[in-house]
């Protein structure tokens, strides 16, 4: 199984229609916390370990492994705060990044799912060295949700689009709609999501992860106008990725 149970939202309904978010400047995402407890309690023994043996190889051996895991940990569940990079345009007309990482397809596709029309698939690889939190791309409603169980293929490689285990998020506002979807990798097994269907979002606002290297496929409407290309590094939560057509 790798989803996780979903988290408390960082954000709540203030009334209807109006979502007020909650002043957050982690340095290091909670949905990690687990994860950085084991690390925290292994780095412990290790340092402990390294104290007790007379072997000075081995000491080196173990503080170097403590100190391995301590610094990738912090690195890989770190949580800057981000701006979406708006230019003085409406954020309500633009489409944000909702995942750190290069951008490694752009093509035309069929999307059955959600849009139920020809859509244009947009892929953000992320490595383990990215930031791994991701954002919502467009304020909005969530109206669809679905988890899919599916193999664990490398998240750089076309096949993982169609094949690999993700989660599928469809979001509306007004006459507008996006699919996006978190999808696991080789070593990324475990996709948290918040998101309830009927949730009101707010762009740039966080929802959730996938631990250790994954993508986020984004299906946008043909008419939609593509501000990346493919080979672009994204930023979530700051990069616009594509604006909405007629968009001012």
């Amino acid at each position: 199984m790798a989803l996780e149970e979903p988290l408390p939202r960082y954000g709540s309904l203030a009334e209807p229609g109006h979502y007020t978010t909650i002043e957050h400047k982690p340095l290091l995402t909670r949905y990690g916390t687990d994860v950085l407890i084991g690390v925290a309690i292994t780095t412990i023994v290790l340092v402990a370990l390294a104290i007790w043996t007379d072997e000075l190889w081995a000491r080196i051996v173990l503080l170097a492994v403590a100190g391995f895991l301590t610094v990738f940990s912090l690195n890989f569940f770190r949580d800057p705060d981000r701006t979406p990079n708006t230019n003085g345009k409406s954020p309500e007309d633009l489409i944000i990044a909702p995942a750190d990482g290069k951008v490694v397809l752009i093509k035309e596709v069929d999307e059955p799912e959600y849009l139920r029309s020809s859509a244009r698939l947009i892929s953000i690889f992320m490595s383990p060295l990215d930031v791994h939190v991701n954002r919502i791309p467009i304020s909005g409603r969530v109206d669809h949700l679905r988890y899919v169980k599916g193999k664990f293929l490398v998240a750089s490689t076309p096949e993982s689009v169609s094949e690999n285990e993700r989660m599928m998020i469809g979001i509306s506002s007004g006459t507008r709609k996006l699919l996006f979807n978190q999808v696991t990798g080789y070593v990324a097994r475990r996709i948290v999501c918040e998101l309830k269907v009927g949730d009101t979002v707010k762009a740039g606002e966080r929802f959730g992860m996938i631990k250790f290297g994954s993508r986020v496929d984004i299906y946008l409407p043909l008419d939609a106008e593509l501000l990346i290309k493919e080979g672009d590094i994204a930023k979530a939560g700051e990069t616009v990725v594509a604006q909405w057509k007629n968009a001012q």
